[in-house]
């Protein structure tokens, strides 16, 4: 498995990022999978984002069988209420109008999975994010300045976060979208 290629099935600048700096040598490939045909309902939220990350991860592998693939999801809950990305700006302000009242939950789904070794391990981390309150005015010059955008819960604690963000309980690199910590533990048991 040492000389497999790598591959992160994820677009997200983040996810590269943290992997690079800590000298990783993967290759990206976006998975395209809907993930509207992911039903929230009736599902823990850290399972649901396994769920995803474990279905990016095999979406990805159908292309690359030989190589070992990496899927991560990242979500938000809040008050067992599944939130992912906006769609616009206008839910955009409603997610970090809420998020921003209390505490909530930051869940990463990472998924490691080789089929021509037999590999699939899938865990999550979660963090919980203690908020600072935010004034209509933070939140509406929050949106326009538009790093909402393709964040689940609609902000990023990497950019402007300590403005956001009292305190988190857990890891800061789950909050930014992937827990290096986790993840270290996953691959050193391949």
């Amino acid at each position: 498995m040492k000389n497999q290629k790598i591959i992160l099935a994820s677009a997200s600048p983040r996810r590269k990022q943290l992997l690079a700096a800590a000298g990783y040598r993967f290759t990206v490939v976006p998975s395209d999978i809907d993930e509207s045909v992911f039903a929230a309902g009736g599902i823990k939220p850290a399972e649901y984002a396994m769920q995803l990350a474990l279905a990016k991860a095999k979406n990805v592998a159908g292309r690359f069988p030989e190589s070992l693939i990496i899927g991560a999801d990242t979500i938000v809950d809040f008050q067992g209420q599944i939130i992912g990305k906006a769609a616009d700006a206008v839910e955009a302000e409603k997610i970090v109008g809420k998020l921003f009242s209390s505490p909530h939950k930051v869940i990463t789904g990472i998924a490691i999975i080789s089929p021509s070794e037999g590999v699939e391990i899938v865990e999550s981390e979660t963090t919980v994010v203690y908020p600072r309150k935010m004034t209509q005015e933070q939140i509406a010059e929050h949106i326009r300045g538009g790093s909402w955008m393709d964040k689940a819960g609609a902000y990023a604690i990497q950019e402007n976060g300590d403005e956001f963000v009292e305190k988190i309980e857990g890891s800061l690199t789950n909050v930014m979208g992937f827990p290096m910590e986790l993840f270290e533990k996953m691959i050193s048991r391949l």
